[in-house]
C-alpha cells in the first residue's frame, strides 16, 4: 500500500503546516511519496530529505519576512512600470534552500517528491518528478507577478499553480491512501491585509483551500483520504512571520487532538461527506472592523 502526502500552499501558515507533520510523525505516520505546492514543496522537501522535523520548526522559528520577502523598493517601481516581470526577488527563498536542502535533485530524495507547477504560457500544469530540486521548488512558489517565473526544463517558465490537480496527482502516482495536510488560511481577521503583498499572498491563499476543497470532493470516492483538519481560527496576516512558534504549537496539539478522537492509528478510512463538511466549516465569530470596507 503506497500512502501519499499532498502538502498545500500558503506562505507564512506553512509554520502551522510543519507542525502538522511533526504531529504525524509522532503518531508513526510517514509518506511512502509527497506531492507539494508553493510552501507545502519547502516542507515536503524536508520531510522527502529524511531531515529532523524538530529542526524543520526551528528554521521556522527563526524566519522572518525579509528572509522570504526581501522589501526592494527599486524592485516594486521597475514591476509597477512594466520593466520587471515581479514585484520581490526570490533571492531570500532561494538562499534558504541552498542552506537547508539535503538532495540536489528531485529524484535524489530519500522519499519521492513531485513539485507542482504551471506553465506561466499556456497555463498547463505539470508535475515536476526530476531535475533540479531548488529551480522545481522555487518554480512552484513564485506567486505571479509578485516573485520572478523560473526557467524550467529547457526553456519553459514556469510560475506556481492554483492546486487544482494537487490529490489527483497523487492518485495518477498510484496513491492508495492520501493525506491532504493544508496550511489553513487567515480565517479571523478582523480587516483586510495590508499592502499590495499581503493581499496578493492572502487572495493566493484563499484560492488554494478552495480549490483544494474541491479537489478533495472530486477524489474522495476514489482513494481511502484523510483530510487533515487545518488548524482554525487564524488571525496571523500573510507576511507576518513573526508567530510561528505559536502557530506551530497549536497546530500541533490541534493534530494530535484530531489523531486522538479519529483513533486513526497507522491505519486509514475513507473520508465521508460529513467530514468534508467539518474540516472546512468556521464556526467562530470574526468581530469586523466597522471602518472596513
Amino acid at each position: 500500500m503506497t500512502t501519499a502526502f499532498v502538502l498545500s500552499g500558503g506562505a507564512n501558515l506553512g509554520a502551522a503546516q510543519a507542525g502538522t507533520l511533526a504531529a504525524l510523525g509522532e503518531a508513526g505516520i510517514r509518506p511512502d511519496l509527497i506531492v507539494g505546492t508553493s510552501v507545502g514543496a519547502v516542507n515536503g522537501a524536508w520531510i522527502a530529505g529524511e531531515g529532523d522535523i524538530e529542526d524543520l520548526l526551528d528554521v521556522w522559528r527563526d524566519l522572518r519576512r525579509s528572509d522570504v520577502f526581501p522589501a526592494g523598493p527599486v524592485g516594486g517601481l521597475l514591476g509597477l512600470l512594466g520593466r520587471s516581470d515581479h514585484l520581490v526577488s526570490d533571492g531570500g527563498l532561494r538562499r534558504l534552500l541552498r542552506t537547508h536542502l539535503r538532495f540536489s535533485d528531485l529524484e535524489s530524495a530519500a522519499t519521492p517528491l513531485h513539485v507542482a507547477a504551471t506553465d506561466l504560457l499556456t497555463g498547463e500544469g505539470v508535475l515536476l518528478s526530476s531535475g533540479d530540486a531548488i529551480e522545481a521548488i522555487l518554480a512552484s512558489s513564485a506567486i505571479p507577478g509578485v516573485l520572478p517565473p523560473v526557467v524550467v526544463d529547457g526553456g519553459h517558465s514556469w510560475t506556481r499553480r492554483r492546486e487544482q490537480y494537487t490529490v489527483s496527482h497523487a492518485v495518477e502516482l498510484d496513491a492508495d491512501e492520501v493525506w491532504v495536510v493544508a496550511t489553513g488560511y487567515a480565517c479571523a481577521l478582523d480587516r483586510p491585509p495590508r499592502g499590495a503583498l499581503g493581499v496578493a499572498l492572502h487572495a493566493a491563499t484563499l484560492a488554494i483551500h478552495q480549490r483544494l476543497a474541491l479537489d478533495v470532493q472530486r477524489y474522495a470516492g476514489s482513494v481511502e483520504m484523510r483530510v487533515v483538519p487545518p488548524l482554525c481560527p487564524i488571525s496571523v496576516p500573510p507576511t507576518d512571520f513573526g508567530q510561528a512558534d505559536d502557530l506551530i504549537r497549536r497546530a500541533r496539539e490541534h493534530t494530535r487532538m484530531w489523531l486522538e478522537r479519529a483513533n486513526v492509528g497507522g491505519s486509514v478510512t475513507a473520508i465521508t461527506e460529513r467530514d468534508l463538511v467539518d474540516v472546512y466549516r468556521h464556526d467562530h465569530v470574526v468581530r469586523r472592523n466597522p471602518r472596513a470596507r
